[in-house]
């Protein structure tokens, strides 16, 4: 069994302002990008990692970022879809894992992922198909329809979702394919197994795996750096 990872960046990355996207930010003396790579391929258990990027960026993402910051594991990088679902289903494709293999799917603006957990992460998804990192949530969560509370969710029961997110290969494929077929669009790759009707697995995740997507997220992971909370490659 191989482990792959697929890293979907073909988002516009405009949140966080400006005209870079927030994937190529600096964070520490490289991309945000760079480092997310950089401390997958660290792992001894990744076999290889692919990017979906914008049509528009995959010449130069090779050039300017595996090769001039010397990257390793990386397979291949190819153009993303319309929806980030269309990407993931476009890297599974092209990735040339075998069905038994385990796919990490993660966000490539989540450069603080506990390195620990990779290898339960792994284990769990070989043995049951999908297995993700969550962190119990910590606000009070209301659903609210026309500016009104509808309800009060019970908190104990609420689980705020991570990446990476673990899959074996048959089962991740076989997921997108009905979803694709069946015009079902998730908000993550887990979904697409829950709506499939197969079990996810849950492992605590880390408070310090935040996703940088606003000015806030990236003033908050340069200050965990400065204060030694994270640490990168």
């Amino acid at each position: 069994m191989n482990v792959h990872v697929l890293i979907p960046a073909a988002g516009s990355g405009r949140r966080i302002g400006g005209d870079t996207r927030k994937q190529y930010l600096e964070l520490g003396d490289r991309p945000i990008l760079v480092q997310t790579l950089s401390r997958l391929a660290d792992q001894p258990q990744i076999s290889s990692i692919h990017l979906v990027v914008p049509e528009e960026d995959v010449a130069t993402c090779r050039a300017d970022l595996v090769e001039r910051y010397r990257l390793e594991k990386i397979g291949v990088v190819i153009a993303g879809g319309a929806e980030r679902q269309d990407s993931v289903r476009n890297g599974l494709e092209a990735c040339g894992a075998a069905d038994q293999d385990v796919v990490l799917i993660h966000d490539g603006v989540r450069p603080f992922f506990p390195q620990e957990q990779i290898g339960p992460l792994v284990q769990m998804a070989a043995a049951e198909g999908a297995a993700i990192l969550a962190v119990p949530a910590q606000d009070t969560i209301k659903e609210v329809f026309d500016g009104l509370v509808r309800s009060t969710l019970d908190r104990s029961l609420l689980w705020q979702v991570q990446t990476p997110q673990a899959f074996r290969c048959d089962r991740i494929r076989e997921a997108h394919r009905r979803a694709y077929a069946g015009g079902y669009l998730g908000t993550d790759d887990a979904s697409l197994v829950e709506w499939c009707g197969w079990p996810v697995a849950v492992l605590p995740g880390h408070p310090h795996n935040i996703k940088i997507t606003t000015p806030a997220d990236l003033a908050l992971a340069r200050a965990l750096i400065s204060a030694g909370e994270v640490s990168l490659t």
